[in-house]
């Protein structure tokens, strides 16, 4: 093997290191603690015949106990490999914590940005070609996204919240409700959060629509401080030929809404 296929191995396996630092670094971190386990364990009988030891040494009877300090003057080095172990195997969790926070932390940050330039490209489309243009582009975009996704009558969520049927762009979820209750819904939600509630969740949205909370749920929002929850209507014919709201997110919930400054 020669030099140039020796350093393209060994950046590969850097790089697949690094990639998967935070599953070796737990993976790590767990069998540590199995082997701290084990070798206190295995510890245990000689740090007794010291203490045993001990105790003749101070003429201690043998069922008397040791005083604390004693205890660990005699038995301190037989725990010392299972020490060094479980402080090992606590950095590697932790590492692999901090791998992750700042993982997320930069999926957040690009996740945000990504959204930013959404809504700028919006305004600029709009002001490029007019808003009757924008809204015809929109609503085939609309068509498009119900199209893909075929109704299933099964899975229609009936709310008791308004009789028309509607479509959620984020979950790709029907329901039944209708436009008037969801801007009340908003209005009541953007009010909380100007009254000093500062954000709320899609999942807190989903909940006041008549939803079971999704599993991103929780992970994306609003915050007062970035923009207030404002939706989009699009009227278009379900795949069976039901009229369906399209609902969309004029401002898409982000990342990292609840600890906005």
């Amino acid at each position: 093997m020669n030099k140039a296929n020796m350093a393209d191995l060994f950046n590969g396996f850097k790089m697949a290191v690094s990639k998967h630092s935070p599953e070796i670094l737990t993976g790590l971190g767990i069998a540590g603690m199995i082997t701290t386990t084990v070798l206190a364990v295995k510890a245990t009988p000689k740090a007794l015949e010291l203490m045993k030891d001990k105790k003749e040494e101070l003429d201690y009877e043998e069922d008397e106990k040791l005083p604390v300090i004693e205890t660990v003057k005699a038995t301190w080095k037989c725990y010392v490999p299972a020490a060094v172990t479980g402080i090992t195997s606590v950095a590697c969790l932790i590492g692999a914590s901090s791998v992750n926070l700042r993982r997320n932390a930069a999926l957040t940050a690009a996740y945000n940005l990504s959204a930013t330039a959404l809504a700028e490209y919006k305004e600029k489309v709009v002001e490029t070609i007019g808003e009757k243009k924008e809204r015809t582009i929109r609503d085939k975009v609309a068509e498009e996204r119900i199209n893909k996704n075929p109704v299933n009558q099964s899975a229609i969520v009936v709310t008791g919240k308004g009789n028309t049927r509607c479509f959620d762009t984020i979950t790709k979820r029907r329901f039944t409700s209708d436009i008037e209750a969801m801007n009340r819904i908003v209005n009541e939600l953007n009010k909380r959060m100007i009254n000093g509630d500062d954000y709320i969740s899609l999942n807190e949205f989903y909940y006041e629509i008549g939803l079971d909370s999704c599993l991103v749920g929780d992970e994306l929002g609003w915050n007062v401080q970035d923009n207030l929850i404002e939706l989009d209507f699009s009227a278009q014919l379900d795949t069976d030929g039901v009229p369906c709201i399209v609902v969309d997110y004029v401002y898409p919930p982000t990342r990292g809404f609840s600890s906005y400054r």
